[in-house]
């Protein structure tokens, strides 16, 4: 059977050879355009047939491959309890996690707030957790190691570890955004969001998100 770089091949040349026959008939100029616009449509569905595609934070090529991540605090869509935000106690919630795919060195998690005011509001960050890890248990602490390996980050509230949700106003969505990453970066505890992103670029073999919401239910005093 033949390959789909053979394939692509033979399309092109018999595009050209096309091309050079049409050519001496009724002129270059007139059928230049429709044979490009052959071979593009044919490159674009290679492209999609191979399944691959650019991640946007990290700028990889990648294969479709998506992590499952969930939550038995939240399902995938659904309101945050508040035992996890600033009207609660305040503490991580329990995630898991599967998929991860051959040549993961390390997962990192990054927790944000999209809706929040004049800027995404980082909530988590978690970085170089060992591969053979799958899941993070409820409560995690506020300190820069973890004790089965891996480090926090810095989050927006200036502090170690997960801060969680703390609308202003209105319901806000919270993702929980999981990577699989293939190398253990060099970086010390306290990173921040963007300087974690920097260090993976290019190192992310897939990637996978948990959505939570949340609305503050504040009490009117009379």
């Amino acid at each position: 059977m033949a390959t789909q770089s053979q394939n692509r091949g033979a399309v092109a040349t018999g595009s050209f050879a096309l091309l050079s026959t049409c050519s001496s008939n009724i002129g270059m100029g007139t059928t230049l355009l429709p044979i490009l616009v052959l071979l593009f449509s044919c490159s674009c569905h290679s492209a999609k047939q191979n399944g691959t595609t650019t991640n946007a934070d990290t700028g990889r090529t990648q294969n479709n491959m998506a992590l499952a991540i969930s939550s038995t605090a939240f399902s995938n869509g659904g309101m945050i309890p508040s035992r996890y935000t600033c009207d609660g106690a305040n503490i991580s919630p329990p995630l898991q996690w599967s998929g991860l795919p051959a040549g993961t060195k390390t997962v990192a998690l990054i927790v944000d707030d999209p809706d929040a005011p004049a800027k995404t509001w980082v909530h988590w960050v978690i970085y170089d957790l060992p591969a053979n890890t799958t899941q993070l248990p409820e409560n995690i602490k506020s300190q820069e190691n973890l004790a089965g390996g891996g480090k926090q980050g810095t989050n927006d509230f200036k502090k170690i570890g997960y801060g969680g949700p703390c609308p202003p106003s209105g319901t806000h969505r919270y993702f929980f955004k999981l990577y699989a990453v293939d190398i253990e970066t060099s970086r010390g505890p306290g990173a921040t969001k963007d300087e974690l992103l920097k260090t993976m670029e290019g190192h992310v073999l897939a990637q996978g998100e948990l959505v939570g919401k949340y609305t503050r239910q504040i009490t009117q005093r009379q």
